[in-house]
């Protein structure tokens, strides 16, 4: 099979790692990918961006693809799948009415009430006056998101009402973050421990995957701005079967039921955000893809050939492939590695040396470039994903923050207790 893989960050170059595993695969194309998916056997790179819809069909169309695969959210978001089933290509991920699952939070938390979904309360605004009255009715802690795509950091947990308030009224106003915070979405404040957890679903059948936790504050001990995700790991210490038997019951299927009542049946990976509160899961939000740095860490347990498993989910025949996807007993961790000033403002080009000499460990690319003198470059806020699978979480994380201190990077910097809370969990239980 001719691939062609949508996508540049650390995600990708572990799907495309994974996928180039498949004896099914003849030739992985990267749009635009990055250094990592450039090593890769059997892969290329080409420049056409993630979110150029008609290049990316063009290509599609022009060269024999048997199957696209898209890694990020926004060009689902913006419709590429319907334009590619319209050029008569095969390709995995949700329509564009069904991304609005991940593209709207508004969208998404009406949908949750449809479907009975366990979430928290909530209320869409527009004005600033009518979420400031809801602000002060409901109280401190409380959220403010905002409504569309703010690449994993328009959530803002405020303390205070004073501090909500203040981040209503940025977002509205466009200040923080543009057109996607046009709208926001303000609901309650859910304690308890966060978990992700995964499924491939194909409109009709859903394949339950497996959980991990992500650590999203910037620095150690969660504190510091939000992020993309400073690292992850796989499998979650608070998941049990019976938890993963409510997520399914409760969460999954009634979405993916009322999806197709409302006629955007979902294909694609169905990612969920909970929180595990004294009430039990309840859903915090759904993304429409593989997690990053999620993805990084499933990739290294996952047993069974993806290519073959995401090709029958376009094909609508994922209950053929229901027992042929497994995982690893081994637990994974991903640690990022970002740039000084991330999530802020941050500095580009900087030389990143000794990858070569780490031997034990993964590293997948995400915000890298290469220059044209061989020098490997950081051009993004999150760049590298050092990544190591091992019998118990704890020698993963030594694998992988052993290989963290071979890379000669002054301008990174990375949190030094990923998985911090499965680690507490043992020394509470010895």
């Amino acid at each position: 099979m001719k691939v062609l893989l949508i996508g540049s960050g650390g995600r990708e170059h572990a799907l495309a790692w994974k996928i180039a595993q498949s004896p099914l695969l003849s030739q992985l194309i990267c749009a635009p990918g990055n250094p990592g998916t450039a090593s890769l056997d059997k892969t290329e790179n080409i420049d056409i961006k993630a979110n150029d819809i008609d290049g990316l069909v063009s290509y599609a169309a022009g060269n024999d693809i048997d199957l696209v695969v898209v890694g990020p959210e926004e060009p689902l978001v913006l419709g590429i799948t319907d334009r590619m089933k319209e050029a008569g290509i095969k390709v995995f991920g949700p329509s564009k009415a069904a991304s609005q699952l991940e593209g709207s939070k508004a969208f998404m938390k009406d949908l949750l009430a449809k479907a009975g979904v366990p979430t928290a309360f909530y209320g869409r605004f527009t004005d600033v006056e009518t979420a400031t009255q809801f602000i002060k009715e409901n109280g401190a802690p409380i959220v403010v998101k905002t409504d569309g795509l703010a690449a994993g950091k328009g959530v803002i947990i405020c303390e205070t009402e004073e501090d909500a308030i203040q981040a209503a009224t940025d977002m509205l106003s466009g200040t923080s973050f543009g057109d996607a915070g046009a709208e926001v979405v303000i609901e309650e404040f859910l304690e308890g421990e966060e978990i992700s957890f995964f499924a491939l679903c194909d409109g009709q059948t859903v394949l339950p995957l497996t959980s991990a936790q992500d650590h999203k504050r910037a620095f150690d001990n969660d504190e510091g701005p939000n992020t993309g995700g400073m690292g992850a790991y796989s499998p979650a210490h608070v998941m049990t079967d019976r938890i993963e038997e409510i997520i399914i019951r409760d969460h999954l299927e009634p979405t993916l039921k009322t999806m197709a009542a409302e006629g955007y049946p979902f294909t694609g990976v169905l990612f969920a955000g909970l929180m595990l509160t004294k009430d039990g899961p309840k859903m915090l939000e759904y993304n429409i893809r593989f997690g990053d740095p999620e993805c990084q860490a499933l990739m290294l347990r996952m047993e069974g050939d993806l290519l073959d498993i995401l090709d029958k989910a376009a094909e609508t025949r994922l209950s053929e492939v229901l027992s042929d996807i497994s995982w690893s007993k081994d637990s994974s961790i991903c640690v990022v590695m970002a740039t000084k000033g991330y999530p802020g403002s941050y500095q580009k080009g900087s030389v990143i040396q000794g990858l070569s000499q780490i031997k034990t460990a993964q590293v997948f690319h995400a915000g890298t470039a290469a220059d044209d003198k061989g020098n490997l470059l950081a051009v993004g806020g999150r760049v590298l994903n050092v990544c190591a699978k091992a019998d118990d979480l704890e020698r993963a994380r030594d694998i992988a923050y052993s290989a963290l201190k071979q890379i000669d990077w002054p301008d990174g910097f990375y949190r030094k207790d990923i998985g911090w809370r499965a680690f507490c969990k043992e020394k509470k239980a010895s």
